[in-house]
């Protein structure tokens, strides 16, 4: 038998704060036993759950592993534009002029993640 991924855990200063960022994001929720103030958070979402966990020390260097978006009921550009008003910032700019390429964004806190094409652009072109 093999092991699966149970969570992708993230170390951060804010656990709650930057689940709630991430609870958006990905169209999830804070678990019901996690609050403001507790030293870790729980988002369960339709496709991974993401634990966040507090740590002393902050981010330093560009992450090892980062996470890649690819939006379900919008474009690409539509969900930076969402993302950008839920509170992440503009890293890199990687789109192309034939619509081909992603947006490197950070959250809150400065974890690099990337949105993609969605399904529906890849399958047009």
């Amino acid at each position: 038998m093999t092991s699966l991924i149970r969570h992708v855990t993230i170390d951060c200063a804010d656990p709650y704060t930057l689940a709630g960022f991430w609870a958006e994001a990905l169209g999830g929720a804070i678990t019901d036993e996690d609050k403001p103030g507790d030293p870790e958070a729980l988002v369960e979402s339709a496709s991974v759950g993401v634990l966040f966990i507090r740590v002393p020390e902050g981010k330093d260097a560009k992450n090892r592993v980062h996470l890649d978006l690819q939006p379900q009921e919008r474009t690409r550009d539509e969900e930076v534009d969402r993302l950008l008003a839920l509170g992440a910032t503009l890293q890199g700019d990687h789109r192309r002029p034939d619509g081909t390429g992603w947006v490197t964004l950070h959250d809150p806190e400065g974890n690099e993640f990337c949105v993609e094409r969605s399904a529906a652009e890849r399958s047009a072109g």
